[in-house]
């Protein structure tokens, strides 16, 4: 994440809404599991930097902390295609699909070199979050956020993945309630 930082100036500013973050790694001994490939954390906490580097060229970071903004995820969908072995090398790439009111669908996918001399999938994941703001306790618009980016925004339409991908959170979340999970309410989808 420190790279991460003081990196992000000397990398190109990413064009919002859509642009990329492209991350390069290698898998090491310490994101292993017991079977020897890459622990399902591991990706997570991966994930967490390409997150981190698309809010740092996107111009957000700088805006988040002047307004108190925090990123938070409220739900995450992964699957995974291939195992990572160790020393094998991967690209993570981190985009935003989707916004409406408050929250946003950022995907992740992890790519390995393919037979074929191309990208070949080996997890992909669709987070849903926003940006908390506690001192006035609320998620910020995402009208707000796109004025930070320097970008008009409008509201996105509904593809069946992403209406897939609230459903099954809004289910868990109705589920949590009913069964009397403790703990705060997850914010609402």
């Amino acid at each position: 994440m420190l790279w991460l930082l003081l990196a992000s100036p000397f990398r190109a500013r990413l064009e919002p809404p859509f642009g990329v973050s492209r991350l390069s790694f290698r898998v090491w001994p310490n994101d292993l599991d017991v079977n020897m490939h890459m622990n399902n954390g591991r990706y997570l906490t991966i994930m967490d930097l390409g997150r981190f580097d698309l809010i740092l060229r996107m111009g957000l970071w700088k805006a988040a902390r002047r307004h108190g903004w925090m990123p938070v995820l409220s739900a995450a969908n992964v699957i995974f295609r291939r195992e990572l072995r160790p020393f094998r090398r991967f690209v993570l790439e981190t985009r935003i699909l989707w916004w409406s009111g408050t929250h946003m669908l950022m995907e992740h996918r992890v790519l390995i070199p393919g037979a074929d001399g191309g990208e070949q999938l080996a997890a992909r994941a669709v987070m849903h979050g926003g940006f908390y703001q506690r001192a006035r306790r609320r998620f910020v618009p995402m009208s707000e956020v796109a004025v930070e980016m320097g970008i008009t925004v409008e509201e996105q339409p509904m593809t069946v993945e992403i209406e897939t991908m609230l459903a099954a959170a809004r289910g868990l979340r109705e589920a949590g309630k009913a069964s009397g999970v403790p703990g705060g309410q997850p914010p609402v989808l």
